[in-house]
């Protein structure tokens, strides 16, 4: 195994050797697999320079939306020609499974193109009927040079639900990537100047966020914020957003109620019971972390789950047959049993698992399941980010509509049931921004994604998604004769 090396990648090229860097070595195997510059404060500096420039000065806001959208379809073209290379740094960087990393880069491809659709679509409004000589016009334009936070578990895939609907826009973007997980970063940003962005529109400076994730939301040439990441971590985006007064959008921490109703297709239910903790190592911040069967059911619902999440392999996420792969470092692997050993001591029942699987170096932690789960629970309340299932038992509608809402977040919510009656009901009342039904962890680029509570605000995906990128202007015209106010 190679290691990939990369410095800042500024105003359309690499730049030279870097004073420092960071390595990354593989969760699973413990191997040196890249190393990414240490950025420091004046690397952003020049970073934001080149995207002020590349907006108040350059082609990208000016091309027209025809001119964007055959740009990004042939950046799509080039992630799909490079898409092996890009699912095999997401399996070395992130540990996951690479049946996962490969629906990641495949949803990037997607991402990408629907996002051009939108480039073509972009319009105003116009207003006609406010009187004999006036006319209003609502032009959308681009909110101008936008700082990009991503985290570490879809490094990829998240920077793409955000970095194609900027370019769409006209807009110039600074990416700050998790220093666990840079590559893919680097790469696409690569691969979008080869495809024809102009230098200086999509620029990747990788480091510390307590250092240059700082000096980038609180630079007062940026226009726009947008991060992904921790609610701990939002909350200090919120703070530097203020000293410039910035639009911001958080997409931040969730923990996600399953719930399963009796009359639920009982077999889809259980597999998206382990989809829903098991997917991505259950490193996700939309996990159904949270499951909540209905009482006349749960003990076999329960048992099928279980006895399902023993047989789940762990290990080489180089293997296609692997479930569950590493967690991203040791320090979290220490933190997701922290959690499961409170599990334990406050009294939940353990069925499976709960151990760390000893897998050479890497940082592997056995699928766990715990029943019997109250609302006091740590486990009820914390986000794991682990594979970690916490049961809880219900009787009716208003009880389980009670328990998903006794949560500091709402990111989002998942229904299983055959009685449409039960879903738009509870789809009304649970506070999240996304409830799925019959299904999980699903959706498409068209669907935009948002939280409430401590889960954040603003939106990533969609149409709505794309607006967050631009603004808008109002033209108000008269024309013909004015009557004066004041007197002659």
């Amino acid at each position: 195994m190679s290691t990939r090396k990369y410095t800042q990648f500024i105003n359309g090229r690499f730049e030279g050797e870097a004073a420092s860097y960071v390595d990354r070595t593989s969760p699973a195997s413990g191997e040196l697999v890249a190393q990414f510059a240490s950025g420091e404060v004046a690397d952003m500096d020049r970073a934001v320079a080149a995207a002020r420039k590349a907006f108040d000065h350059g082609p990208w806001p000016q091309m027209s939306g025809m001119q964007r959208a055959e740009v990004l379809n042939k950046f799509a073209n080039l992630v799909e020609r490079n898409f092996d290379k890009l699912v095999r740094i997401e399996v070395e960087e992130v540990g996951k499974p690479i049946r996962f990393a490969k629906g990641d880069i495949g949803g990037c491809v997607g991402l990408i193109r629907y996002a051009a659709s939108l480039a073509m679509q972009m319009s105003g409004t116009t207003y006609t009927n406010l009187g004999a000589n006036k006319t209003a016009l609502l032009m959308r334009e681009p909110v101008g040079v936008v700082a990009l936070i991503t985290p570490w578990n879809f490094p990829a895939l998240i920077l793409m639900q955000k970095v194609p609907f900027a370019l769409a826009a006209g807009c110039a973007v600074v990416v700050k990537p998790s220093e666990f997980t840079s590559g893919s970063a680097f790469e696409l940003a690569a691969l979008a100047t080869e495809a024809g962005v102009p230098d200086g529109v999509f620029n990747v400076v990788s480091g510390k966020g307590s250092v240059i994730g700082q000096s980038l939301t609180e630079h007062s040439d940026v226009d726009f914020i947008s991060f992904t990441g921790s609610t701990r971590i939002g909350q200090t985006v919120i703070e530097a957003s203020a000293k410039n007064i910035v639009k911001t959008s958080l997409e931040l921490g969730g923990k996600s109620a399953n719930i399963v109703f009796a009359d639920a297709d009982l077999d889809a239910a259980v597999d998206g019971a382990l989809m829903g903790v098991f997917f991505n190592n259950g490193e996700c911040c939309v996990s159904g972390s949270r499951l909540f069967v209905q009482s006349s059911i749960a003990d076999d619902f329960v048992r099928r789950v279980s006895e399902r999440a023993a047989l789940l392999k762990v290990g080489n996420p180089f293997d296609d047959d692997t479930d569950i792969g590493a967690m991203i470092d040791s320090k979290h692997l220490s933190k997701v049993m922290s959690l499961v050993d409170s599990g334990r001591t406050e009294g939940a029942k353990l069925l499976t698992g709960g151990n760390v699987v000893e897998n050479g170096a890497g940082n592997f932690v056995q699928p766990t399941i715990f029943d019997h789960v109250t609302p006091e629970m740590t486990i009820f309340q914390e986000e794991i980010f682990g594979p970690v299932l916490s049961v809880t038992r219900f009787d009716t509608l208003d009880e389980v509509i009670e328990l998903a809402n006794n949560s500091i977040y709402g990111l989002s919510n998942y229904v299983w049931s055959k009685n449409i009656d039960t879903v738009m009901t509870i789809s009304r009342r649970l506070k999240s921004g996304w409830v799925q039904a019959n299904t999980i962890i699903d959706g498409a680029p068209q669907l935009p994604l948002t939280g409430v509570k401590g889960s954040g605000f603003g939106y990533e995906m969609g149409q709505a998604g794309f607006e967050e990128f631009t603004q808008i202007k109002t033209l108000f015209l008269h024309t013909g004769a004015r009557e004066p106010v004041f007197a002659k």
